[in-house]
């Protein structure tokens, strides 16, 4: 095996050598031995009125800061380069999937923790060890349609996912199935 980037946890590197009894498939969840082991696939939410995807589509990039959950932390932590997102608008009307991002750059501490002017500032954390990270999002594209909550949770395919069980984590792990799911539902392939 490869070494790990850092927040990865070690896994193969070929994803034939993935298999449901590995390390890798019982530290990482949403991966398993039928999806590239070099892919992981996530959700972010956000409300369209503090940052939609009309304004990632704008900016190209964006840093996904102000995470202050410490479950969704460790999901930023899991995420590398590559991985795909699906953008989520929360408190909308309608609420739902409505575009896909990818992630740019693996986590770093977040500089917001450590500024005491800025919203998210945190006194607790400290530079030499930072409890807060982010990392960076780039525009992939914005889907034909919305695939609403409701959508999502009557489809007997996607009950198990993370945002059907704990609605409120911003930030979270979609499985390859689901992700390629949604976005047939929005009208891609």
């Amino acid at each position: 095996m490869a070494p790990s980037p850092p927040g990865r946890p070690a896994g193969p590197t070929d994803p034939a050598e993935s298999s449901a009894g590995s390390l890798f498939a019982a530290t990482v969840p949403h991966r398993g031995p039928l999806h590239n082991a070099d892919m992981a696939y996530w959700l972010v939410k956000s409300e369209p009125c503090a940052y939609s995807i009309d304004d990632l589509a704008r900016d190209r990039k964006t840093s996904w800061e102000g995470i202050r959950n410490y479950q969704a932390r460790n999901n930023l932590r899991a995420m590398a380069p590559g991985d795909l997102v699906l953008f989520y608008h929360s408190s909308a009307k309608p609420t739902g999937v409505v575009g896909v991002a990818k992630v740019a750059k693996a986590a770093y501490p977040d500089p917001a923790a450590f500024d005491p002017n800025h919203e998210y500032f945190d006194p607790k954390s400290k530079r030499d060890n930072p409890t807060w990270f982010l990392v960076d999002l780039a525009f992939v594209e914005k889907l034909p349609r919305v695939v609403t909550i409701e959508e999502i949770k009557a489809h007997p395919k996607l009950k198990s996912m993370v945002l059907v069980k704990s609605g409120r984590l911003s930030v979270q792990p979609v499985t390859a199935d689901e992700f390629k799911l949604i976005t047939r539902l929005a009208g891609k392939g």
